[in-house]
Parts: C-alpha cells; sequence; structure tokens
C-alpha cells in the first residue's frame, strides 16, 4: 500500500493527497507536524521536506513528480494530456507555477514581516496577471479536471491566510477555485487544519 508521508497544512502534501483521493485508490496518509518532523523525513528526503511518497522499495520526493508517478501508475481518471505536446505544456505550465506561485510559499510562512508583503505582492500580481489565462485555457477553466488544477488548488485555498486580495480584477478565478474547492476528492483530502484555514 502506498504511504504519503504529509504536512498537515503543507500545500505540497496537499496536491499529493488530492491526487491520491481523486484516484480512488487504496492508500494511508500519515500526518507528520512540519515544526517536529520524524527523524526518517530526512533519511527519505535528503532535503528534509515534506511530502514523500513510499511504495514498497519506491520513495519519492517533491509532488509534482509523485503525482505524475500516481497518474501513470493508476491511470483512471487521468489527470495529465496522453498527447505528448500537451503533456509537455502542461509540463511547462507547473514548473511556472512554481517558479512564480509556489516559490513564495516559504517567504508566506515565515512570519517575517518584509518577507511576507513581499510574497504577498508577488502573488497577487501575479494571480491577476494569470487570471485571463486560467478562465480561457481548456485545461483549467474547460470539462476536464487535471494536474494543472490539482497544482493550484492548495494556494487558492489558502489565499486569506496569506492575506493575498485578488478583488475584482480575478473573479473568474475565484468562481474557477469554488468549482474545484466543491469536488469530492479536494473536501476529503483536507486535514482539521486546512478546513480552518478559510472563513
Amino acid at each position: 500500500m502506498m504511504q504519503l508521508y504529509s504536512g498537515t497544512t503543507c500545500p505540497f502534501s496537499h496536491r499529493c493527497r488530492f491526487v491520491l483521493y481523486e484516484k480512488g485508490m487504496d492508500f494511508q496518509v500519515i500526518d507528520v507536524d512540519l515544526f517536529h518532523k520524524p527523524e526518517d523525513i530526512a533519511v527519505m528526503n535528503p532535503y528534509n521536506r515534506l511530502p514523500v511518497l513510499v511504495e514498497r522499495d519506491l520513495v519519492l520526493y517533491e509532488s509534482n513528480i509523485i503525482n505524475e508517478y500516481i497518474d501513470e501508475r493508476f491511470p483512471h481518471p487521468q489527470l495529465m494530456p496522453a498527447d505528448p505536446v500537451m503533456r509537455a505544456r502542461a509540463r511547462l505550465m507547473l514548473y511556472n507555477m512554481e517558479m512564480e506561485l509556489f516559490s513564495q510559499i516559504d517567504a508566506l510562512e515565515s512570519g517575517k514581516d518584509k518577507q511576507i508583503d513581499k510574497a504577498r505582492a508577488h502573488v497577487t500580481d501575479r494571480l491577476i496577471e494569470l487570471a485571463p489565462i486560467f478562465t480561457r485555457t481548456k485545461h483549467m477553466l474547460g470539462d476536464d479536471f487535471t494536474m494543472l488544477d490539482v497544482a493550484i488548488a492548495p494556494l487558492l485555498w489558502r489565499l486569506d491566510r496569506y492575506g493575498v486580495k485578488l478583488g475584482k480584477p480575478a473573479a473568474a478565478l475565484m468562481k474557477y477555485a469554488e468549482r474545484i474547492f466543491s469536488r469530492p476528492a479536494f473536501i476529503e483530502a483536507l486535514t482539521p487544519s486546512e478546513k480552518v484555514m478559510r472563513k
């Protein structure tokens, strides 16, 4: 059985839990306190970060890598495009989200006012800039639910917690977010700590 070592408030772990529930597989989530990680996390992941997926002799870390493995191992429903060109474009967009948005998570959670303010402004600007893309691309607001939806959802869920206010320029983005948040797999994937993040 797959085991996912998952931070109870970690947005990257949230992604992996979401995919596991979306796939409806047999798995075990092992909740890990981010501030008191067991020593074996550093043994499994040299960066001592979560999530970590363990399946028999396989140990994986980094949420996008874990999620692609799960998607290939359990292909129904398929979350990455079957077409190689579309799959490459999806990977590029995932990479862009990591560089432009998720790279700010550590600063947003640092507790240091200057870092938080700078990261908050960056995320706000980038989401407003990207909102039209989210609302017009097939894999975002289209009928298909994909890995791109999985990747962005934990950040959108945490906007209030991070103090990110998007306002009218991103109204369509928040409508899109509410559609994801209403998915049964998303609701099941939430930890008790994550459920209280939104007002």
